[in-house]
């Protein structure tokens, strides 16, 4: 995969359960093409996707055991601040150990609500996603998905979502290139503001 193509963000509104068949059919693309995935969300979503896969013809217990698919609700940090690190640690663990098990690279999804857990407080996600944009870059065999649902996140959060992801889901055949990527660091003048406020009102619709 081209690199302005393997950080992608899926800005979406409505029930998360909505996606997953949507994403179950990227997962079933990406495993056809070599890569080991990881799917990180709420023990719920992750119930749901398991049964979407299976629903699709997945043996998803076969490729669990395999070690092709894995999905975690398993918290990243521990207490209420999220660990930047220990999360981009875990990403490079997980890629590193897929390309030694023989694996074209991972493939890595997860739900930003439910990575920054209880506490809620998102000071930190720029951070975290300029640092993930940094490790795309140093390792081309990592490509994946961030989820940002626009009914559980802080508008400030959705437009730093714009700034940082090379390309936006549109479905799971089409794709778009962000043109707000990287433009700023900070969406600072009213002008940017409502330009993103227009792309997460689009994409954000169920």
């Amino acid at each position: 995969m081209e690199h302005d193509r393997r950080h992608q963000c899926l800005i979406y509104g409505g029930a998360p359960s909505q996606k997953l068949p949507m994403l179950a059919v990227i997962i079933q693309r990406v495993l056809q093409d070599g890569y080991r995935i990881l799917y990180l969300n709420s023990a719920p979503m992750v119930a749901g996707l398991r049964s979407t896969l299976a629903a699709g013809g997945l043996d998803v217990q076969s490729e669990v055991t395999r070690g092709r698919l894995i999905m975690s609700s398993d918290p990243v940090s521990s207490g209420r601040d999220f660990d930047v690190s220990g999360m981009l640690l875990k990403l490079e663990n997980s890629l590193d150990e897929a390309i030694v098990d023989g694996y074209k690279g991972l493939w890595a999804s997860g739900d930003m609500t439910w990575e920054f857990g209880a506490g809620r407080d998102f000071s930190r996600l720029l951070e975290y996603e300029l640092a993930l944009e940094q490790l795309f870059k140093k390792r081309s065999e990592l490509c994946g998905i961030c989820q940002y649902h626009v009914d559980t996140l802080p508008t400030e959060v959705l437009h730093q979502s714009l700034l940082v992801h090379p390309e936006l889901v549109i479905s799971d055949t089409l794709t778009r290139i962000n043109p707000h990527y990287l433009k700023s660091s900070w969406p600072s003048d009213a002008k940017t503001r409502g330009e993103l406020d227009e792309v997460i009102t689009t994409l954000g619709r169920p």
